[in-house]
């Protein structure tokens, strides 16, 4: 058993994907290469494979470089070409801390823009017919 976990840490994240996938198919070999043919699109199973691959890499990057900063950089390239109000709505409903949804809203747009207000509540004019005094 210990000789497998080691091969299998060895994958890193890709590995434990696989583990999961594996255990939650209950062990069934069909359903583990349906689930990365799945994955891999019109590719099939090199393609759920290569994903896995890449994956890994991506996790490795990030945990080098930062959660933090990866989405920062994220978000920078796509405000570019994206309104900052989608943006900042997009980041609201990610499943993050709420430290790091206002950091990132802070770095897309320093100005944060809220929901607008209601403003004040309509005034409630009375009208009343009198009669002329002469």
């Amino acid at each position: 058993m210990d000789e497998l976990v080691k091969k299998i840490s060895g994958l890193g994240l890709p590995g434990i994907l696989f583990v999961i996938a594996t255990g939650a198919s209950g062990g069934n070999v069909a359903a583990v290469v349906a689930m990365l043919s799945s994955l891999g699109g019109p590719l099939g199973l090199l393609g759920g494979l290569g994903l896995l691959g890449l994956v890994a890499i991506l996790g490795e990057y990030i945990a080098g470089f930062g959660i933090e900063n990866i989405l920062k950089l994220i978000y920078t390239e796509r405000s570019k070409t994206e309104s900052v109000r989608f943006l900042l709505k997009e980041i609201q409903e990610l499943p993050i801390s709420d430290e790091l949804k206002l950091k990132l809203k802070h770095h897309i747009s320093p100005v944060v823009v809220t929901e607008p207000d209601e403003g004040p509540f309509p005034r409630t004019v009375e009208i009343v017919d009198e009669e002329p005094l002469t």
